[in-house]
């Protein structure tokens, strides 16, 4: 993991005011001066990457007729019989019909 320039000199900022501030208020302790300089710069940093994520543009659907990954499984309600669709031309695809009858969605396991 490489530490941008930027980053160094925000943090060694920060560690300036922080002593400086120390040194004007002589009952504030210096670890607990630069434990909250760290944490702010943490925050912020989360802050741009965080709107810097929602400023990318949504990336475009694919050709029609281009199998999307899905994670489905139906069951049907007369027999039992399961099945599990992994790709779909489309992400909310028709049910499968098991017995004469649309099958029924059954609610994703989260592993």
């Amino acid at each position: 993991m490489t530490i941008k320039r930027s980053t160094l000199v925000m943090l060694a900022v920060v560690a300036v005011a922080t002593v400086l501030v120390s040194l004007a208020f002589p009952r504030a302790s210096i670890l607990k001066s630069l434990t909250a300089a760290v944490v702010i710069v943490v925050v912020i940093r989360m802050g741009f990457t965080m709107i810097r994520g929602l400023a990318e543009p949504v990336p475009e659907p694919p050709e029609s007729g281009t199998l999307r990954k899905v994670k489905l499984t139906y069951r049907c309600s007369i027999c039992g019989a399961e099945v599990k669709m992994t790709a779909a031309p489309s992400e909310d695809p028709e049910p499968p019909r098991h017995c004469l009858e649309d099958m029924d969605l059954v609610a994703p396991v989260i592993e």
